[in-house]
């Protein structure tokens, strides 16, 4: 049950990002945005785990992978 909780709360973490970008509310490029959905794809990355589920874990773990490099990638300095 736990983990049926788990998998709802952070398929609900990637929907809110995911519904707020499409309607103009939340910017791709924020750290909110893809704090999101790097907790939320980790969160199902790991329930994908047991039973092992090959397309979930690839698609969950490169989701966090990106999410991750967004947000810790070096920030542009625009020269003025």
């Amino acid at each position: 049950m736990a983990r049926q909780v788990a998998s709802l709360l952070a398929a609900l973490m990637i929907l809110l990002a995911y519904g707020g970008h499409q309607m103009g509310r939340m910017d791709s490029r924020s750290p909110l945005y893809n704090i999101r959905n790097t907790i939320g794809s980790a969160i199902l990355g790991c329930v994908a785990l047991d039973p092992f589920q090959i397309g979930f874990v690839l698609l969950e773990g490169a989701w966090v992978l990106i999410s991750l490099w967004v947000l810790l990638r070096p920030k542009k300095v625009v020269a003025r």
